[in-house]
């Protein structure tokens, strides 16, 4: 009797392959980096690794895989057929989950793409997120730049913006607050701003994509901004952090970075009646269509730990 949940193209063909588990070798595969790492996740036979590989592109009629002694690199025609068994993977997960809430427990790999200056707060979660999911295995990239989620396989974005474009599919995780700030050495030679207007006369480190000549700020519930300039700029805030406890200026960066230097005293907080413009913090995906088990979690776990953490107000 033929299984009427699949087409017949996915079920064990003549060679005794089953292609569901074929797409899903090729993924674990590709993830890992290497068959034998790929082997150890599945549990499986490194042969039996190279069979699935093998029978999927006999199957497809092309080759998905660069294959030398060191390391393996997707085809163009992988890279395509890549994503193609992703979705398919998740949406099996979703139906089986749907069918069976016994087997919704979060398991395969989930890509997630931050900036590097958040790698570290983004980095905890993910190990936190990991003891309570232990079969889900995540790809942390950091990218100083907008990843196209689709083209780069990108599963979850974290995005720190005050405007997001409609046509995202988001959810806001929290809030970011920033600072402005300079060392002491910096200040007892230049003295402190007592107005945001005293700023254009400052060294103001800025950053590329965010502010790099115009700060906004909040006092008493009103808007207001000042154009600054400085010598040195860059697209990694960890690099004007460093930059700012050297003495070279003032800095507007993220609380989350400036906060436990400020408490020991090698930053000073300045202008303290203006508050910094605050950032959302969204997590932007592809698809609300298909949404896995691993990404709803992973979701859900950081709302949650944003929620109960106070780094976001230090």
């Amino acid at each position: 009797m033929k299984n009427s949940l699949f087409p017949e193209s996915l079920q064990i063909g003549k060679g005794g392959m089953d292609r569901l588990m074929a797409m899903r070798v090729f993924v674990t595969v590709v993830g890992c980096g290497s068959q034998s790492a790929a082997a150890v996740q599945l549990n499986m036979s490194r042969p039996r690794v190279s069979r699935y590989l093998a029978e999927l592109e006999e199957w497809v009629g092309a080759r998905l895989l660069h294959r030398t002694t060191r390391r393996l690199s997707l085809t163009s025609v992988g890279d395509d057929i890549l994503e193609r068994c992703r979705q398919m993977l998740n949406s099996m997960e979703d139906l089986r989950s749907f069918a069976n809430p016994l087997h919704a427990t979060p398991k395969g790999l989930l890509r997630i793409s931050t900036g590097t200056s958040f790698g570290p707060q983004l980095a905890r979660l993910v190990t936190e997120y990991g003891r309570r999911y232990p079969d889900v295995m995540v790809d942390l990239v950091m990218l100083d730049r907008t990843v196209d989620l689709v083209a780069e396989r990108i599963d979850l974005a974290i995005r720190m913006t005050t405007h997001l474009a409609p046509s995202l599919i988001a959810r806001q995780l929290a809030v970011c607050r920033s600072s402005v700030c300079a060392s002491p050495l910096y200040l007892n030679e230049r003295g402190a701003p007592q107005q945001i207007v005293d700023l254009e006369r400052h060294n103001c480190l800025t950053h590329f994509y965010m502010g790099k000549s115009l700060w906004q700020f909040e006092r008493a519930g009103q808007p207001a901004s000042v154009l600054v300039h400085g010598n040195i700029s860059a697209n990694e805030a960890r690099v004007l952090l460093h930059a700012t406890l050297e003495g070279a200026g003032i800095a507007y960066l993220p609380a989350y970075m400036t906060a436990p230097y400020i408490a020991s005293g090698r930053l000073v907080g300045v202008l303290p009646e203006y508050e910094p413009l605050a950032l959302n913090i969204y997590g932007v995906y592809a698809s609300r269509r298909y949404i896995p088990a691993t990404l709803r979690t992973m979701l859900d776990f950081m709302a949650q730990r944003f929620q109960e953490a106070s780094w976001a107000d230090a």
